[in-house]
């Protein structure tokens, strides 16, 4: 594979991804993004200009997927609409990106019989008590809980469909919750981060009890290399990294890493439908493909984080004021 198309590479999952594998192969990298609020072209500055080639589009233009499919090996789908709150406001993006989108890229890899790789989320799957040892594995019913989670849900039944009924080369991964560089200041621990660095009390959301599995996004981009590489066409593999952290605990730690009292934060809105806990099974991954994260500790991922939000004021201090104010608006 040494030409691969990624869709949504210009958003933070998807950038980081770009960075890693052309860091540890030699393929050449196209990207396709939207460039809405979520995607960031300065997420991509300093790419080698004779391995990488960027393409304002949308994953729903037909024409421009198929000619960007043709001319590639394989291709590697991160774009989404992604934000809990916002698909609680406005779901209609949710359906044309997640859905229609994916059906427009899926439908373009059957047609010139090229690899696909589906990235997907642990919220297609619903939440689990708090107190619950369980944890989701690849059969684990699908029980979504939100427009997002509905929407990729669909999405990643759609690709499962066509791997069935078409022959699609088609791979599907189910993340649990990311973190690290380049990502958006709406998102949870930039937002706690960014928001220490400016001097103000972090929020969290109603108790804080609400439990995510979180893995730094290098390690979520070295699995789908290795899936990408080395998967089981029709095979779907769950990702993670063993980082469960209740949402206070993650605020907790930020404070202490970046020399604040552990209880310096405030208390916020909870917000609708607010699923109780993830947690990841990523045996399969690791047993069946060899795969194992680098950031086993998530506080050793967590300074790596905060040192880049550190370093990278640039990047993310034009988004930060019309963030918060959203936030404001929303009580949150």
């Amino acid at each position: 594979m040494k030409r691969i198309l990624v869709t949504g590479g210009a958003g933070f999952i998807g950038s980081n991804f770009v960075h890693y594998a052309l860091a540890e192969t030699d393929a050449h990298i196209t990207v396709i993004d939207k460039l809405t609020y979520a995607g960031n072209l300065d997420s991509l500055a300093g790419l080698p200009s004779d391995r990488f080639e960027f393409v304002h589009g949308d994953i729903t233009d037909e024409p421009l997927v198929e000619k960007l499919t043709e001319a590639s090996d394989a291709v590697v789908h991160y774009a989404a609409e992604s934000h809990n709150d916002n698909s609680l406001h406005d779901p209609r993006p949710f359906l044309d990106t997640n859905i229609i989108g994916t059906y427009t890229l899926i439908q373009a890899a059957r047609k010139f019989n090229k690899r696909f790789h589906h990235i997907s989320t642990d919220e297609v799957y619903g939440d689990l008590a708090i107190d619950d040892p369980a944890r989701f594995t690849e059969n684990t019913p699908y029980n979504p809980s939100s427009p997002y989670s509905s929407t990729k849900a669909g999405s990643d039944l759609l690709v499962r469909a066509w791997v069935r009924s078409f022959g699609l080369q088609a791979t599907i991964s189910n993340c649990s919750n990311n973190y690290g560089p380049y990502q958006h200041v709406e998102k949870f621990i930039p937002r706690q981060i960014t928001n220490v660095i400016d001097g103000v009390r972090p929020k969290l959301y109603g108790a804080g009890e609400n439990v995510r599995d979180w893995i730094h996004a290098d390690d979520h981009s070295s699995a789908v290399l290795t899936i990408l590489e080395h998967g089981r066409i029709g095979e779907t593999y769950l990702i993670g990294a063993d980082g469960e952290k209740t949402n206070k605990e993650v605020v907790e730690l930020i404070l202490e890493r970046m020399g604040r009292d552990r209880d310096d934060f405030e208390h916020v809105t909870d917000r609708p439908g607010h699923d109780l806990r993830y947690a990841i099974d990523s045996t399969k991954l690791r047993t069946e493909l060899g795969w194992k994260p680098r950031f086993s500790s998530f506080e050793t991922g967590l300074d790596n984080t905060i040192k880049w939000y550190l370093d990278n004021e640039s990047w993310w201090r034009p988004r930060k004021a019309e963030t918060e104010s959203r936030y404001l608006e929303q009580g949150q």
